[in-house]
């Protein structure tokens, strides 16, 4: 039995799963909601949903973004995928003696341009200071609320064979970006952070679509854990064709080099919809004719409803078939 935290514990993936399970959900004993990225709290006749979230991510500056934007894109997604219309957020600093007031000046201009973009406000915040060497230059906190319309709810419940899987573009751009800005396994690539703020195209979604059933946010532990997490949860089968999931030719050649599955890459500005088969057209001319969902592909459906052990599975080109688990073991920490 584990008794100390290791990094495998942030990364998203089964360690990451139990200690939820076994230490947070244990203690604070609330089980509902499991299936959404925020929790729903309901006031008088309006639905709140609050999430909140810290970034740690390494180095603070990469490719298509930086933390300051990574935390306001993070909070604005888990909100947006949970049906809710995002509203206000607030941000906590944890700064490290010495850290230069220029990058703090250029992190936070960055989160207030997304937070506009977004059409979010960030209303409250703290900030501390510590002792040099006990925390790597900056790490934040953000808090997000917002409001979620009666036709804007998500029903995973209703989940059933024949329903869709869609994901809104390539996987692993983040991933892969991450791995490029620190340097120190060398690889050299254009791959930019799919860094991005949602909430605009999911919100057109709901008020055009009625048969979403359910969407995710594949962010630590990327498509892979995610489907696993959701197929458990409401004891469903997914089969994925692997030929249908898009994904870069420069992020398939860097995993190739490096041995890392893109499947389970992070993603910071992708989505995944179950869908009601009869309404994929409809919401594949929404996304795609969206900047943010120009890629968007059905990846695969629901096989099976009701069973008692959900789970993943993946055609691979050659015909045969393999089951997907969460991300066990120690890919890419501090990705987010």
């Amino acid at each position: 039995m584990v008794q100390r935290i290791s990094l495998t514990h942030g990364e998203g993936g089964e360690l990451t799963h139990r200690l939820i399970k076994d230490v947070f959900i244990k203690s604070f004993g609330n089980l509902q909601h499991t299936q959404l990225d925020a929790a729903i709290i309901k006031l008088n006749a309006s639905k709140l949903a609050v999430t909140t979230d810290c970034y740690v991510v390494k180095p603070l500056f990469f490719p298509g973004g930086d933390i300051g934007k990574l935390a306001i894109t993070g909070t604005v997604n888990d909100l947006a995928v949970s049906g809710a219309t995002p509203q206000a957020i607030t941000a906590g600093f944890i700064l490290e003696e010495g850290f230069p007031l220029r990058q703090l000046k250029l992190i936070v201009k960055s989160m207030a341009e997304e937070a506009k973009k977004a059409g979010v406000s960030i209303i409250a915040g703290d900030t501390k200071v510590v002792e040099k060497g006990s925390v790597d230059g900056l790490f934040i906190n953000t808090t997000g609320i917002g409001f979620i319309k009666e036709t804007h709810q998500l029903y995973p419940e209703n989940i059933s064979v024949g329903d869709m899987v869609i994901v809104s573009g390539t996987v692993g751009d983040h991933g892969i970006a991450i791995v490029s800005a620190r340097e120190e396994l060398g690889l050299m690539t254009d791959v930019q952070s799919d860094c991005a703020s949602l909430n605009h195209l999911l919100q057109e979604l709901l008020e055009k679509v009625d048969g979403i059933r359910v969407m995710r946010d594949p962010t630590r532990g990327g498509v892979s854990t995610s489907l696993v997490e959701l197929c458990e949860e409401l004891h469903c089968t997914i089969e994925l064709e692997d030929s249908s999931i898009p994904i870069r030719q420069e992020v398939e050649g860097a995993c190739d080099i490096l041995g890392f599955d893109p499947l389970y890459l992070a993603n910071e500005g992708k989505v995944l919809l179950i869908v009601d088969k009869n309404q994929i057209d409809c919401v594949l001319d929404i996304l795609q004719n969206h900047e943010l969902g120009k890629d968007a592909k059905v990846i695969g459906q629901i096989t099976e409803c009701q069973k008692e052990e959900g789970k993943v599975l993946l055609k691979t080109p050659i015909g045969s078939t393999r089951r997907l688990f969460r991300l066990s073991g120690l890919l890419l920490p501090r990705i987010c």
